[in-house]
């Protein structure tokens, strides 16, 4: 029997998310950006919260609407600047929010080693420059390496495309990108999907998240449905 809950509540979603925790936040940009998932969490009222994601927000929504509403002490990331990115850049300059900055590849290396049960990884990426100050280094090989550490989260929140009701997972496209490692690195992942069709309805073959390691589903499909019942 699949351990997987399906909601059609956002609110019941990220129900139990606790202040300080440290969330994984899938998304290249707004491109599987879990946003009703970060709107639940934003009216759910978690604060002081460590947030994972490949960068720090675009424009007024998802992240940076978390981050607007003072909820985030620290952004881990490896892309924190960009035009639209004028709500934590703000946040930055006013010494509200830290940031460790970490290098794209790495992120996802860290991520994954996490979910992968890796104690800690050397990498080339960064050696030499401030991202590897502080760090202990080894020479393999003939070329210079620094150690780095796996990034667990409490909480993982990731858009995916498709679910079926054991909660494996189809993405879509770029919106891709961070999901998978981070579904296996939280100690609770809650995915936001399109749909949920049934068991057995995804070739196995195509399955890119197994449902072991998701634990609640969003079915915004079903959440359509609600609103517009409550429109009516």
């Amino acid at each position: 029997m699949s351990r997987t809950i399906i909601h059609t509540d956002a609110q019941q979603a990220v129900a139990g998310i606790q202040d300080g925790a440290t969330i994984l936040v899938s998304g290249f940009g707004m491109a599987g950006m879990p946003t009703t998932l970060i709107d639940a969490l934003i009216a759910q009222g978690a604060s002081g919260l460590t947030i994972v994601s490949n960068n720090a927000g675009n424009g007024g929504t998802g992240l940076a609407a978390l981050l607007a509403k003072r909820r985030v002490a620290k952004v881990i990331c490896s892309f924190p600047r960009q035009t639209d990115s004028y709500v934590f850049d703000a946040l930055y300059r006013a010494g509200e929010v830290d940031l460790e900055v970490v290098p794209q590849g790495n992120l996802a290396e860290r991520i994954r080693a996490a979910g992968a049960g890796i104690g800690a990884f050397f990498c080339p990426t960064g050696v030499g420059t401030p991202l590897a100050e502080g760090k202990e280094s080894r020479t393999i090989g003939g070329r210079d390496y620094v150690l780095e550490y796996p990034i667990h989260g409490d909480v993982a929140l990731v858009g995916a495309h498709i679910a079926d009701r054991a909660g494996n997972l189809l993405y879509r496209k770029t919106a891709r990108n961070f999901g998978p490692v981070m579904a296996t690195a939280a100690a609770l992942t809650i995915v936001e999907v399109s749909r949920v069709v049934g068991t057995g309805d995804i070739d196995p073959e195509t399955v890119v998240t197994p449902g072991i390691f998701v634990d609640r589903v969003l079915d915004l499909s079903a959440l359509a449905g609600t609103h517009a019942k409550a429109d009516s």
